[in-house]
């Protein structure tokens, strides 16, 4: 074995690793490339975007689901949490994902494609639902009399004027992929590791359900239909067989017990103990 082939904690060292690794990058980035221009198709249908959110803000309202309302008063209590709220929407979202994939690339390679692929089917099935239903967020809907925080208190990743925003497609409300993919983050980070705590992890997503509620950039079906779409991708992709090395390790073995006497020990044969009453060969006999 070369220093060319020589495995680095279950992975090729050498040209092949970083052959792999480059094809990582750019399969993610790529995905995340065609994601982003296929959001700016939708732009344009402002007026249908403006019917749909109607039409979601009554079913919630026929379901009996919380008004958005609640959970903004709260954070309007104190200008540093809204303003925290705002920087988590604005910074927290992708660079999270971003450092969860390379640990599990790093660390987890088997749970890092089963979370790579799970992520792309849950995008790609959003971005065919943010092409057929454009949705304008709870912030731009004069019936739920909610407030942009991120124009009033800012930080913001939007332009104030919709139309105009070339950066993103602000009619692409439903699903919430900051939800979608913080909930896979925390699902993710729960099966690839073993920690008493790892449950945590589901504060992530709670936190960022409240956020984009929060922020009127969201409506709680928005959330809802993320984590069916997640669902679905789960159901669809394998999942890695077994748990993590850290787990597995973690697993006591059985301990060895006191080995009974069984009188005096059987002779050795070339091939183990040979039983009672069984001739022994000499090595090369032929029967």
């Amino acid at each position: 074995m070369t220093s060319h082939t020589t495995p680095v904690g279950g992975r090729v060292a050498g040209p092949g690793a970083r052959r792999v690794l480059i094809r990582e990058l750019l399969l993610v980035a790529g995905f995340f490339a065609v994601y982003k221009y296929g959001r700016t198709l939708a732009t344009g249908r402002t007026d249908e975007a403006f019917r749909n959110a109607a039409r979601v803000w009554d079913a919630e309202r026929a379901l009996h689901l919380p008004g958005e309302g609640l959970v903004q008063r709260v954070l309007l209590h104190s200008d540093a949490l809204v303003h925290t709220a705002n920087t988590y929407y604005a910074a927290v979202h992708f660079p999270a994902t971003v450092l969860f994939l390379v640990w599990l690339y790093l660390r987890r390679p088997a749970h890092y494609l089963w979370t790579r692929r799970v992520l792309a089917v849950l995008t790609g099935a959003a971005l065919v639902i943010h092409l057929a239903f454009p949705l304008a967020p709870p912030r731009m809907l004069g019936a739920a009399h909610l407030i942009d925080t991120g124009q009033v208190y800012g930080p913001t990743v939007y332009g104030a004027a919709p139309a105009a925003d070339t950066m993103a497609n602000q009619f692409a409300a439903m699903p919430s992929l900051h939800f979608g993919w913080a909930l896979m983050l925390a699902l993710g980070m729960i099966a690839a590791t073993s920690s008493r705590w790892r449950a945590l992890w589901l504060l992530h997503p709670l936190v960022t359900l409240l956020v984009v509620v929060g922020t009127a950039n969201h409506y709680w079906l928005d959330a809802l239909v993320a984590t069916l779409l997640l669902g679905a991708a789960l159901l669809l992709v394998p999942r890695p067989a077994g748990r993590s090395i850290i787990a597995r390790r973690s697993v006591p073995g059985p301990r060895p017990g006191p080995v009974a006497s069984a009188g005096p020990a059987a002779p050795m044969g070339p091939v183990g103990p040979v039983e009672s009453g069984s001739p022994v060969e000499p090595v090369g006999a032929v029967r």
